[in-house]
């Protein structure tokens, strides 16, 4: 299946950030929405600053329009006032997407582990993520950090507990 860009994207106008505040705050929410499905599309976690600009999602080669990295910087830090953001580093170079929050990933895993009878089971993280049961969920191939996090909001509403195992992290569900 292929990406579906918005019809923003083929109007070079939306490559320059706008001057107007209610136009800036419509694009910038355009951006935003783009940003995050496209990693959702591409199941992207993290991102590079400076490899966002030659990126499609910030690169549109057919109209031969970017984004400036300034700009780009403007979105990503629309991204992180939502909570869908959180940078790696201090220079702010390298960041984490969330196009899922942990919750909604928690919310997914408990509704599959209800699902399933699992209940009352243990599973490595593993398991959750890249076993034979998970194939075909949203949350098969979670990378390892965003899993934790997820299981942690689990375990915050009492529906979890991450416990460490000889061979790693793992999970009772509850």
């Amino acid at each position: 299946m292929s990406f579906e860009w918005p019809w923003q994207y083929n109007f070079p106008p939306f490559f320059t950030l706008q001057p107007n505040v209610d136009t800036r705050q419509k694009q910038l929410a355009a951006w935003c929405s783009l940003a995050l499905s496209y990693c959702r599309h591409h199941k992207l976690y993290t991102l590079d600053v400076m490899e966002a600009q030659e990126s499609p999602v910030f690169n549109n080669k057919k109209i031969e329009r970017k984004l400036s990295l300034e700009a780009i910087q403007v979105v990503f830090e629309e991204l992180r006032k939502k909570g869908n953001l959180e940078w790696l580093d201090k220079n702010k170079s390298r960041c984490l997407v969330m196009w899922r929050r942990p919750e909604e990933w928690g919310k997914l895993i408990y509704q599959w582990v209800s699902k399933n009878g699992m209940v009352n089971t243990v599973c490595t993280l593993y398991e959750l993520s890249n076993g034979d049961d998970t194939e075909g969920e949203e949350f098969h191939g979670l990378e390892e950090w965003m899993l934790l996090r997820s299981l942690q909001a689990l375990q915050t509403e009492g529906k979890a507990e991450i416990i460490t195992m000889d061979d790693g992290k793992g999970v009772k569900f509850f």
